[in-house]
């Protein structure tokens, strides 16, 4: 499983706070959430995120309240997936549950810039920098949860597990 995009690049300890902001929770609507994603951040994020991104992060991606509003937000916006040097737990499994890719590769906010281009190995555990001509290790997802993300979520994921049965 492979996914391309440009870098967009956040810092450390950005908060479900600010991924989404509580001023919009009264919404469920996925495409609503996606309009004010990163909005305290960077006002312009949604409209960098349209065409599909990668996000970069430094350490603790997604601390802060369990919302999954956050990950939701960030995958209706266009972000195809997150890179961090590390998540807060809850964000991690929170984005896994909603099949929006997530790696952990110790350093890479140090190495990718704004507007790089990466390609994304989620089986392999490499980030492959284009513009640097660079590989990047990253922690390689374990194989149950590379099987989430290709059902794009774990409630299809079950699905396709119970195969309609009834109990």
């Amino acid at each position: 499983m492979k996914i391309s995009g440009k870098a967009v690049i956040f810092g450390d300890d950005v908060n479900t706070d600010v991924i989404i902001p509580s001023k919009y929770l009264t919404s469920l609507d996925p495409e609503e959430l996606a309009k004010h994603a990163m909005e305290g951040i960077d006002p312009n994020f949604a409209e960098k995120a349209k065409g599909g991104i990668i996000l970069v992060a430094g350490k603790n991606f997604g601390c802060g309240s369990s919302r999954e509003q956050a990950p939701i937000a960030l995958k209706y916006a266009g972000v195809k997936c997150v890179l961090a040097d590390f998540f807060a737990r809850i964000f991690y499994r929170n984005a896994i549950n909603i099949g929006l890719p997530v790696l952990e590769s110790p350093g890479v906010s140090k190495e990718v810039d704004e507007g790089d281009m990466l390609t994304v190995d989620l089986e392999e555990g490499k980030i492959v920098n284009a513009t640097k001509n660079k590989v990047i290790d990253a922690l390689r997802l374990p194989d149950f949860i590379l099987e989430i993300l290709k059902d794009e979520g774990l409630i299809n994921h079950l699905k396709k597990k119970i195969g309609g049965k009834r109990s």
